[in-house]
């Protein structure tokens, strides 16, 4: 029996007083907000984009995607640039947090399976849950919450 312990390392932000955490290894930069550019004719979890050194960055707002109230932007409030994959190759992404926590080391037996019921996310986005000492968050699937192939009219730009 080996004792191969495989550990993951999620960053970790704040959505409505909730924990939620996505792969370390998709996430590309964490920028504070800033106005975005709209984009006419899409849905309206989508902010906009950004210019981010030549690419056009799609920026979905978690909040609205997963039907939460509205907030204003703070001082805090952070885009997350993620790569996400799909079918058609790598996109990047950003998406809206409150604020940023920490980065957590999870050992991947410690990832519980999702909720089915009383979840405010549409589970099909979440990869498990994990209930540390002091927390218990939600790790999201940034594959399957920013499918790119969802947001077809962003090609187009």
């Amino acid at each position: 029996m080996t004792n191969d312990i495989q550990v993951e390392q999620f960053l970790t932000f704040e959505l409505a007083g909730e924990s939620y955490g996505v792969e370390i290894l998709k996430v590309q930069e964490i920028r504070g907000w800033e106005p975005v550019r709209e984009i006419p004719n899409t849905p309206d979890f989508i902010k906009g984009a950004l210019n981010l050194r030549g690419s056009i960055v799609p920026i979905v707002d978690l909040r609205e995607r997963f039907a939460m109230e509205k907030t204003e932007y703070s001082p805090v409030t952070v885009v997350i640039v993620l790569c996400v994959e799909n079918t058609q190759g790598s996109h990047v992404m950003g998406i809206v947090a409150d604020a940023v926590s920490d980065v957590l080391d999870i050992n991947v037996i410690d990832i519980k399976d999702s909720p089915k019921l009383g979840s405010k996310i549409d589970t099909r986005y979440m990869r498990g849950m994990y209930v540390g000492k002091k927390q218990m968050v939600m790790l999201l699937d940034v594959d399957k919450l920013l499918d790119a192939e969802e947001f077809v009219a962003i090609d187009d730009l």
